[in-house]
């Protein structure tokens, strides 16, 4: 059975402040702390965290929706990408990011812990110490 969650947080930066750095490689690894690859175009592949995070952009709203297949290099190879929905609405003086992750393997639990440690976290210090 797929594992799914949805997780949201608040970030003291605009929306389309934080969907460019999320979509940019060095805007990327300098929020998370982990080296990213990524691109800002629908169907071209990312990496992020040193390479344990790979996927395909899927689809782009500007400054509200980023749609991808993802995965880690813990998944088997028979195991199908997982889909992840990050969502940016403006909310007083910042944004709240919504994840939705899709579609993960048995396993899949781990990444909901994952993503507030590795990305919610140093998002929120990073972008608090940008004033």
């Amino acid at each position: 059975m797929a594992i799914e969650f949805e997780i949201s947080t608040q970030i003291n930066a605009p929306p389309e402040t934080l969907y460019r750095a999320w979509l940019d490689s060095g805007e990327h690894s300098a929020m998370t702390g982990g080296r990213a690859r990524v691109s800002d175009r629908e169907e071209e592949d990312f990496q992020a965290w040193d390479g344990y995070i790979r996927g395909r952009n899927l689809a782009l709203e500007p400054g509200r929706r980023i749609l991808q297949s993802w995965r880690t290099t813990e998944f088997a190879q028979d195991e199908a990408d997982s889909t992840l929905e990050i969502r940016f609405e403006a909310e007083g003086d910042g944004t709240r990011i919504t994840l939705r992750h899709t579609g993960l393997p048995p396993h899949g639990r781990q990444y909901e812990q994952g993503w507030v440690e590795s990305y919610f976290e140093p998002m929120r210090e990073y972008f608090e110490n940008q004033d």
